[in-house]
């Protein structure tokens, strides 16, 4: 099998000319199931989107998607237990994230570093060499992420950046027109960050007197739903029956 017809290999070889085109300005470059991950500093991020783009060899010519990746509780999960009921599904809870069992913001973030909470993620296509490329860049700020836009480069970031800004509230510096695209103009807050509530902070209601849709605080109360299974089973029916003394 050629290195052409084997997808790891093209990978390994994308991945050193990679690694000899940007050298230092690379803060990781990795391979894994057959897919190449770039890391740069939001200071390279131009220089080396446009090498991407404009050098006949890779020709990445074509912006596929941006991704908003919020890391704050990045390698923890509250799913995970050792836990186990006779009568039925049960699970351990650890309620990382708010809006779960009364967790209020202030305690389910702080788990990541200063300047690794925040980061998009361009996915890249090179229609021309048929081969893909991911790559990532973190906010160099946590209270107040920014980087520069790619619109420049790739007309297509401009829809991505705007939904990267509205779910995760990571700016765009130099967008022509970052505003939100998925939520209310005057929604408060950005839906995908880790401590965003999972039942949200508003919620909206028609009122017959006003004749309107009026805004309220939510009324959900935060909680983790633990579904239980109860089996009607006929083989255990008679045996329940005489333990509760009704036989």
């Amino acid at each position: 099998m050629t290195s052409e017809s084997n997808p790891i290999s093209r990978s390994d070889a994308l991945a050193a000319r990679l690694q000899e085109q940007f050298g230092s300005a690379l803060a990781a470059c990795t391979v894994a199931v057959g897919e190449v991950t770039l890391e740069v500093s939001h200071h390279r991020l131009l220089e080396v989107s446009k090498t991407l783009r404009d050098a006949r060899d890779l020709a990445f010519e074509q912006l596929m998607d941006i991704s908003g990746v919020d890391y704050s509780t990045y390698g923890q999960s509250e799913w995970e237990t050792e836990d186990a009921s006779g009568m039925g599904f049960s699970r351990g809870v650890a309620a990382l994230e708010a809006g779960r069992m009364g967790i209020t913001n202030d305690e389910s973030v702080g788990s990541g570093t200063t300047g690794r909470r925040f980061a998009a993620v361009y996915h890249l296509q090179s229609i021309t060499h048929n081969r893909r490329l991911r790559l990532r860049c973190f906010a160099p700020d946590d209270s107040f992420p920014m980087l520069p836009s790619v619109i420049e480069i790739w007309n297509s970031a401009d829809w991505y950046e705007r939904e990267a800004f509205d779910l995760f509230g990571i700016i765009f510096e130099g967008h022509p027109d970052l505003r939100r695209l998925l939520t209310d103009y005057g929604f408060i807050g950005h839906p995908f960050r880790k401590d965003f509530p999972l039942s949200g902070n508003v919620e909206m209601r028609y009122d017959p007197e006003q004749r309107r849709v009026i805004y309220q605080p939510v009324s959900i109360e935060p909680r983790v739903l633990v579904p239980r299974v109860i089996r009607h089973d006929n083989r255990y029916a008679e045996p329940a029956k005489k333990a509760s003394g009704d036989a």
